[in-house]
């Protein structure tokens, strides 16, 4: 059900503050997360060098630390003056000021990556790659224009798509809660819930407020989707690299060929990235053998990834566009530098960090960006994303009215010959 009000948002430029994937060396960007458990993916690909933290240490002794004497009887003043003054003193509870003061250390260094997850949100962050979510099956990623988020993608057959959310909706409000300046982890949080629970969420479309009710359901999600076009040609769509995704891939890149494909498009549009386990793994499944990409930190220390050398030899189109982050970079970025397909579509989002996850004693956790990841062909894409082979923009009109996707039709093109 809809409610239409008459009436657009005010258009901000707010800083994007892009989440993302969380995990062990994760290169995702949550622009374009699943809207369900949570919307980070953890990669539990090593143990964090920080399991907790010490209670027997003191700060003041230590050198140049921000938590000395001062410090901490200046918090004591703020905090008494919050139970002294502040009009709501039902929301100035102890555990709401003490993740504040978490959340406030790792946001003063002004890096949208590096944060801080309370137990709930580790939690859920860590069950995202069993690909079993609860919430309303859409992915949520950061509109470049306005800086507010917006849906990115409406998976077939869920809540969301029953509810008439579109890909491209600003999402305003959720339960009545503005969402216009939230960052993509914040509003996905509002938005997740138990099964059977409902969600009211206001957007934008068109110039006009649309407001849905969505009832929220345990979704299994598939990454990875393909089917046969014709031509041989075989379409295969990740959606984001997640740890079932390599499994996935692998089981519908063999239908495909049972099928008799005889060239690819992979279709890595609006996919926000994942974890470097993940797109390395798909990685080697087509590139020749040498490096995937690689990662230095901030006393230049190299770490590479590398693949031994795939037998793949069919003429290959990867789609991508501006909603196109991170892990989805290391893919496009690597076939494009090894020259084993042609890159199809617009530019790409421009995401080249890398974050660590440390876990915490207490069950919560840090996320920290610690190095800056390179191309295959050693591209630093960050703030800059990757420019396609072929730069095509898609017809929204026309996709929307006749279903015609004006990008898939370039890579068709290429493939038979056009």
């Amino acid at each position: 059900m809809e409610e239409k009000e008459n009436s657009t948002p005010a258009r901000k430029n707010i800083f994007s503050r892009l989440a993302g994937n969380a995990g062990i060396f994760v290169i995702g960007l949550a622009a374009g997360m699943a809207v369900m458990l949570g919307v980070m993916n953890a990669m539990p690909m090593q143990i964090g060098a920080m399991q907790s933290v010490s209670a027997d240490r003191d700060p003041a002794s230590t050198t140049g630390s921000a938590l000395n004497k001062d410090s901490i009887e200046k918090l004591q003043v703020l905090e008494q003056c919050i139970r002294e003054y502040y009009y709501e003193p039902e929301d100035a509870t102890v555990d709401t000021l003490e993740t504040g003061l978490y959340r406030g250390i790792m946001d003063s260094l002004g890096d949208p990556y590096t944060v801080y997850y309370t137990n709930e949100e580790y939690k859920a962050m860590t069950e995202e790659t069993t690909g079993i979510y609860r919430g309303i099956g859409a992915y949520i990623g950061i509109d470049q224009t306005t800086g507010s988020p917006v849906f990115t993608g409406i998976m077939p057959g869920t809540p969301a798509e029953e509810a008439g959310l579109k890909v491209g909706d600003i999402i305003c409000e959720v339960d009545g809660t503005d969402t216009l300046s939230m960052d993509t982890s914040e509003v996905a949080n509002l938005v997740k819930g138990e099964e059977g629970t409902q969600v009211k969420i206001k957007v934008s479309r068109g110039g006009e407020y649309v407001t849905v009710t969505a009832v929220r359901a345990t979704i299994n999600v598939p990454t990875v989707t393909s089917k046969m076009l014709e031509d041989g040609i075989g379409y295969l769509q990740i959606s984001q690299f997640d740890d079932v995704t390599p499994g996935q891939f692998d089981e519908n890149l063999a239908d495909l060929k049972k099928e008799g494909m005889t060239s690819l498009i992979i279709d890595l549009r609006n996919n926000p990235g994942g974890t470097v386990t993940a797109v390395t793994q798909i990685a080697s499944e087509l590139l020749p053998k040498g490096l995937v990409f690689y990662m230095e930190d901030k006393d230049g220390k190299r770490e590479e990834y590398t693949c031994p050398g795939a037998d793949f030899d069919i003429p290959l189109v990867v789609l991508v566009n501006e909603y196109s982050a991170s892990a989805s970079e290391i893919l496009a970025g690597a076939v494009q530098d090894a020259g084993v397909g042609k890159l199809v579509g617009t530019q790409t989002y421009g995401k080249g960090i890398v974050q660590n996850l440390y876990p915490l004693g207490d069950g919560s956790a840090i996320k920290i960006t610690v190095a800056d990841y390179y191309t295959r062909g050693g591209r630093n894409i960050h703030k800059v994303g990757i420019e396609p082979d072929h730069v095509v923009e898609l017809d929204v009109k026309k996709y929307e009215e006749e279903n015609v996707d004006s990008q898939l039709e370039k890579a068709v093109e290429i493939l038979i010959g056009k």
